[in-house]
């Protein structure tokens, strides 16, 4: 069972003032988990980990990672802006977009983001963009350039991400080569490279080997093309174990093997230094946020259903991916599990379901139902089918006090952009 930074009369506390449902997430274990992630890493000077906003897109939440001096890894306008009102600008931002727009390239630009190319069109529409053609001498002066890799059947995915082949992302190696030469020629010296093959991985073999890719074709590039990298950025991906029987990755395992193929693979070739880049989302919030409902109904037709006051608009994984999420009973912990519930929200769409056929304790109305490794992904998923209204976002402060950092919808907000 999993243990929660919070019990049932401090749920009701909290509750009485901010009603269900509500994301809550622990700021304590997420400064101890961000502590933890950058000392895996100390051995790389320059390391960097860029926080996932898509993951948690909350300034209160990104100011907290800042502490720990986390960049924001960015893929849209309304990422930017986030970033810029926290004061994650110039190389603290990686745009990494894909289908993108002028004015997000010019928008990345102008906050002095490191820019990382999903294709390689994309360059000469970036400079279209930016300077109305192709940029003059000087123009580039300064700037960091990164292109996106996609190693195709050359590195297997997995369930999320899906194969790589059949990804929409990144350059083919080919295209890699065509791409950093036209970067070269039209004056850019600041260069990264970046891939991101995987999503909630739990194989440190599979961070690991990642890391070998890059390393290995930032060498084949420098030697091809005489280009220099400061960085490699091997992408997010890092899981989080969903389920109780998994197991979290061992992030000192990762760290001390890309250490060791950081010696070979960069110092053994006589490189040039290479700062490390990551773009973690999951693994930093995932596991210390939390959606907390009530239970509204018990039905009990062909089977039992519970059905609660949140609905997919508040967690939307298990209906995409079929994603499990524990379900923790306050109050009931240690009550015998003897009853099977398909655990429901309310929208009229039959995969509106936290849990099919779940073992949890008998639950009544009223209950108090809480929702685990919610805090990435979850609440920024949100969307209002059927009228729903996104639910408030509260963090629980280390000191055992609760603030708001982001107010529920109301009827108002859905009204307002209706002419």
């Amino acid at each position: 069972m999993r243990k929660l930074p919070f019990d049932k009369a401090k749920l009701e506390e909290i509750a009485a003032k901010w009603p269900t449902p509500f994301h809550i997430y622990d700021a304590k274990a997420i400064r101890a988990n961000a502590r933890r992630f950058k000392k895996a890493f100390a051995w790389n000077e320059g390391f960097r980990e860029y926080f996932a906003v898509k993951a948690a897109p909350n300034p209160h939440l990104m100011e907290l990672l800042k502490e720990f001096d986390f960049g924001s890894d960015c893929s849209s306008m309304a990422e930017l802006v986030l970033a810029e009102r926290v004061g994650n600008v110039g190389e603290k931002i990686m745009f990494t977009s894909n289908d993108t727009p002028a004015e997000e390239f010019r928008k990345a630009w102008e906050l002095g983001a490191i820019v990382n190319f999903d294709d390689v069109t994309h360059i000469p529409f970036f400079f279209d963009a930016v300077f109305g053609g192709s940029p003059k001498p000087g123009d580039l002066e300064g700037r960091v350039f990164c292109c996106r890799y996609n190693p195709g059947p050359l590195k297997g995915g997995n369930a999320i991400i899906g194969k790589p082949e059949e990804a929409k992302y990144g350059f083919t190696r080919a295209q890699l080569f065509e791409g950093y030469r036209m970067l070269r020629d039209a004056g850019a010296t600041r260069l990264g490279l970046h891939t991101m093959v995987a999503s909630n991985e739990l194989d440190p073999e599979y961070i690991i080997d990642t890391a070998k890719m890059l390393f290995e074709l930032a060498g084949d590039l420098h030697d091809s093309l005489g280009v220099d990298f400061e960085f490699v950025n091997i992408g997010g991906g890092v899981g989080i174990p969903y389920r109780p029987d998994q197991k979290a990755m061992d992030i000192e395992r990762v760290g001390e093997g890309i250490r060791k193929a950081y010696g070979e693979l960069v110092k053994g070739r006589g490189m040039k230094p290479l700062k490390l880049f990551m773009e973690c989302g999951r693994c930093i919030t995932g596991p210390y946020g939390y959606l907390v409902a009530r239970v509204r109904h018990i039905k009990n037709t062909y089977r039992l259903y519970a059905g609660l006051d949140a609905c997919m608009s508040n967690l939307m994984r298990p209906a995409l991916y079929g994603a499990y999420h524990e379900i923790v009973v306050p109050g009931k912990e240690n009550s015998p599990e003897t009853s099977v519930y398909d655990v429901t929200g309310s929208l009229c769409e039959n995969n509106d379901k936290f849990a099919i056929q779940r073992v949890l304790p008998v639950l009544e109305r009223g209950d108090l139902v809480v929702i685990c490794d919610a805090g990435a992904h979850g609440h920024a998923m949100g969307f209002q089918y059927n009228g729903k209204l996104r639910s408030a976002e509260l963090l629980l402060e280390e000191d055992g006090s609760v603030r708001q950092i982001r107010r529920a919808e109301t009827l108002d907000d859905y009204f307002a952009t209706l002419v």
